[in-house]
């Protein structure tokens, strides 16, 4: 009979997750390293941590706990009671260059030619994803994180972050606050001037989401 860390492998691997490190990238309360601890027995499964990943993975807790026999209170545990797993989607992850094309009106750019990075949870939207790199957002995004964006999301919101482009095609990643000069500002924890943008500003999309492997 399996015990709850091969139940745990069973529930993720039927959720459509490879691997530990699969699943912690496309659901971002997972940690990787605790699910590999959980998976290998290293760490015991709590009542908690299985509630997490019953939804997650579309499991009842209660099997993952004790297999659907004797629950924590002496009663039966409900059956195995396979829900909707969250809906993951391929998001490509672009180059800042290619990003920068994608705010000109005769736009070439290919996004089926980029590799891409599963993930879960998205709203409704048209999805691309960049690594940051430098420190002028670090209070949101550190550097080397993930972000996520909606292309189809433009509307400018205080505080929102965006994706934005100039006229020379240069692409950035900034704070929209509509009372500075400019109004996209970074969001770091160092003095770092806005940029320096030339011409008309165009909205590549809203970043919806960032993320970082620990």
């Amino acid at each position: 009979m399996m015990d709850s860390r091969h139940r745990l492998q069973q529930a993720r691997a039927q959720a459509g997750y490879a691997s530990p490190s699969d699943a912690a990238r496309a659901l971002r309360e997972i940690n990787k390293n605790t699910l590999i601890s959980h998976e290998n027995g290293n760490r015991p499964l709590s009542r908690k941590a299985a509630e997490k990943y019953g939804r997650l993975f579309g499991v009842d807790p209660g099997w993952l706990l004790f297999n659907g026999s004797l629950g924590g209170d002496g009663a039966e545990a409900a059956p195995v009671n396979l829900m909707p797993s969250p809906v993951t989607v391929d998001v490509p992850i672009v180059s800042w260059i290619s990003a920068g094309e994608l705010g000109s009106q005769d736009s070439v750019v290919n996004l089926s030619d980029y590799p891409t990075i599963p993930t879960a949870d998205l709203e409704e939207g048209e999805w691309i994803a960049l690594r940051v790199d430098g420190p002028s957002m670090n209070k949101i995004s550190p550097p080397d994180s993930i972000i996520f964006v909606n292309l189809r999301d433009k509307r400018l919101v205080t505080n929102g972050c965006y994706v934005i482009s100039d006229e020379t095609g240069r692409a950035t990643y900034k704070r929209y606050r509509p009372n500075d000069n400019p109004p996209f500002q970074p969001a770091s924890y160092l003095d770092i001037p806005p940029p320096e943008l030339e011409g008309a500003i165009t909205i590549i999309g809203r970043v919806k989401r960032s993320m970082i492997d620990m």
